[in-house]
């Protein structure tokens, strides 16, 4: 008997079994656990005679979580078979465990996901820990998978197709109360105590529990897919779901088809079927591009590699933001919401009150949708100070300015306030172009300035990129990572460029799609091959959010500045698009009430009708899968760059900023994972034939033939 899982029974004869992975933090579905659970099941059939009842917990602070990916993302195409029957192997001991003939409970003492949760249903009653670390879902969506432990089967089963569907398809994690609700658990304990004694109480009340779905007669809730009322539902289901994947993500549409199927056949048979789709998914590319990106990359980030080591981890208290505007109002939420003190300074007191506002009603919305009580909503606010006066900045530890792209502007605000906060304060700048190392000249002490560039919304985008500038010392930049991962958002990496990272890349996307536009590429196909690519919106569309005015008014300033280096401005097809639509249709963007959309009033926004005229030629149609690439291609080429001018650190950073950052394909895990899963030669090749048909930006960096040429990848 391995000590992975315990196995102890009491004078009642209730065996208590507590899994306990040896050498690990957290519970998973290994090697390790199959044996052990083997081991365990056996020994319950054996005893069966003399046992009253079956409790499974758990000794670690999450119950169990779920399918190892270590393992999972080395199976591929030739190992199908046996990774097939391995997965057969572990639903049958859950389904010896559920048809024991016994009472089976699980109690449940952390989070309860993927894997864990699958546990979980094979048991016939369920009791939870009622604390706020306790999460129960199935969130293998979000990796490229789908639950492959029978948590398809057993949820549909369970709660029916309608209400399963957005658990499984959407992988939405819900609280203890919310599961009890959900009729997902049966009751809740207060400790650890209560947790063990009503499980006992149950097993001791109900001797002969069974599943409700190995009683005979049962009916799935709401009925299988011919009942005419769940018919009309699943006719439409896969068009809504074609909506949202374009066809990129392969896991929403087997979980889908895994479920339905499912629901039609027995029991059993429904476990081949769920198995069979769960193991094309683990061999199939894009949940190898998602789980090497969303887990391994991105746990590496949160646990701090770019994080200069030696400093103690550092604790904001108070943070001024300077600029009351849609970044300021977003950065001042966040951060209150943090629990971090707040002083926000605008130019004019109600300017600041408006930002305050802001905050206001994003925690109103919170408190109707009952994820905060009303108490908790005033003492955020009340963390917020609206001020028009330096002198409240007082006694901040950082201080971040947001104020419009304008150097001397951000000069004169970040100096008057370092002037009142000391030598002591990081004075950050929420820049999104202008270089770090020029706008740190506006302070005495150079090695406390750092960019810290936030994305829009700010509320809702989990990234942030921190700017290391030339002078930017170790102990600063630690700084700032510890405050980012304070406010619970991820931190990358960079060193000081223009547009740094994600602008840059990021410019490459607008500046293509507007570059096809002017060559004569119909706009609806830019668009709506821009999000069959997996971009979460087009080009025009994101052009017209960002203002063709401020991407004028940044390529001034960037040209400025350039002639004052000496260099010229590189010319980009795009820019005479811009350029026509600013000063001659005088369209310059969402927020003037139209750019390359017309955004009616009470109505959706829809492309200028006047684009097909002015723009559009019958002649220069390109096809689709060029528009798809020549848009995926040039972020990828230009996150290279940054790779090879050592803006970018590291691979994590650039593949999880990009998705984080800039909407890169999700399902690509990246912008270089993108290269690495094309084939680098592959890649090479095609980059050469762009580079021909569409111009010089195109053609691969050296970088790049690099690595094609030592055989390695990114």
């Amino acid at each position: 008997m391995t000590d992975a899982i315990r196995y102890e029974k009491d004078q009642d004869q209730i065996v208590v079994l507590t899994i306990d992975m040896p050498g690990q933090s957290a519970n998973t579905m290994n090697g390790v656990y199959r044996e052990a659970m083997a081991a365990s099941v056996a020994r319950l059939q054996a005893e069966q005679e003399s046992i009253a009842g079956v409790i499974i917990t758990s000794a670690k602070k999450t119950f169990f979580a779920g399918g190892d990916l270590n393992e999972l993302i080395k199976v591929d195409k030739p190992h199908a078979k046996a990774f097939y029957d391995s997965v057969l192997v572990l639903k049958a001991q859950l389904r010896a465990l559920e048809t024991l003939g016994k009472p089976v409970v699980a109690a449940i003492s952390g989070a309860a996901l993927g894997g864990g949760w699958e546990i979980c249903l094979a048991c016939q009653h369920r009791v939870a820990l009622d604390h706020k670390s306790v999460q129960i879902g199935l969130p293998e969506v979000t990796l490229g998978l789908l639950p492959g432990g029978g948590g398809v089967v057993r949820m549909v089963r369970m709660l029916g197709l309608e209400k399963a569907l957005p658990y499984l398809l959407e992988g939405k994690k819900v609280t203890p109360q919310q599961a009890l609700q959900a009729g997902l658990i049966d009751e809740l304990a207060a400790d650890r105590d209560e947790l063990l004694a009503k499980s006992k109480a149950w097993i001791l009340a109900n001797p002969g529990a069974k599943q409700r779905w190995d009683i005979s007669g049962y009916q799935i809730p709401g009925g299988t897919p011919s009942n005419p009322k769940v018919a009309p539902m699943l006719a439409i289901a896969p068009s809504i779901l074609r909506s949202k994947t374009n066809g990129c993500f392969p896991a929403p549409e087997k979980i889908l088809c895994a479920a339905v199927e499912g629901a039609q056949v027995d029991f059993d048979t429904a476990h081949l079927i769920e198995t069979r789709y769960f193991t094309e998914l683990v061999t199939g590319q894009v949940a190898k591009n998602m789980m090497g990106t969303f887990w391994f990359q991105l746990n590496e980030i949160n646990a701090g590699r770019s994080r200069p080591q030696g400093f103690t981890p550092y604790v904001t208290r108070k943070v001024g933001v300077l600029g009351a505007g849609m970044m300021g109002a977003g950065i001042a939420y966040t951060s209150a919401s943090a629990g971090i003190e707040v002083v926000l300074k605008d130019i004019t007191l109600a300017a600041a009150e408006k930002g305050k506002a802001h905050s206001a009603a994003l925690l109103d919305k919170k408190v109707s949708r009952g994820q905060l009580t009303a108490d908790q909503r005033e003492s955020t606010l009340a963390r917020i100070l609206p001020t028009e006066s330096d002198a409240d900045l007082a006694g901040c530890d950082l201080i971040i300015e947001a104020v419009f792209e304008d150097r001397e502007l951000k000069a004169k605000v970040s100096a008057a306030a370092q002037r009142v906060v000391g030598a002591e304060a990081v004075i950050a700048s929420n820049t999104s172009t202008l270089p770090i190392s020029g706008l740190a000249t506006a302070v005495p002490d150079q090695s406390k300035f750092i960019g810290l560039h936030f994305f829009s919304p700010v509320e809702k985008m989990p990234l942030v990129e921190i700017i290391k500038g030339a002078r930017t010392s170790d102990e600063t930049l630690a700084r700032g990572f510890d405050f980012v991962l304070q406010i619970k958002k991820t931190p990358i990496v960079v060193n000081d460029s223009r547009g740094f990272f994600t602008s840059r890349v990021f410019g490459t996307f607008t500046n293509e799609g507007i570059a096809m536009l002017g060559e004569g590429v119909a706009a609806p196909m830019i668009e709506t091959e821009a999000r069959k690519a997996g971009m979460p919106i087009g080009p025009l569309a994101v052009s017209d959010e960002v203002s063709l005015s401020l991407m004028s008014h940044i390529r001034q300033q960037t040209a400025k500045d350039l002639q004052a280096e000496g260099k010229p401005l590189p010319q980009h097809p795009a820019f005479v698009v811009i350029d026509l639509l600013l000063n001659e249709y005088k369209r310059p963007g969402k927020a003037a009430g139209g750019g390359f959309y017309d955004y009616p009033v009470g109505a959706q926004k829809h492309l200028w009708p006047e684009l097909k005229t002015r723009f559009e030629k019958s002649g220069q149609q390109i096809s689709a899968q060029d528009v798809r690439d020549r848009l995926l291609f040039i972020q990828a080429i230009e996150t290279v760059r940054c790779v090879e001018e050592g803006v970018l650190m590291s691979t994590a950073d650039a593949n999880v900023g990009s998705i984080f950052g800039i909407g890169f394909a999700a399902w690509s895990g990246g912008a270089l994972q993108f290269i690495n899963q094309y084939g680098l030669n592959d890649f090479i090749a095609r980059a050469r034939y762009l580079a021909e048909q569409y111009g010089e930006r195109f053609s691969p960096p050296a970088l790049l033939l690099e690595k094609a040429t030592q055989g390695t990848t990114f």
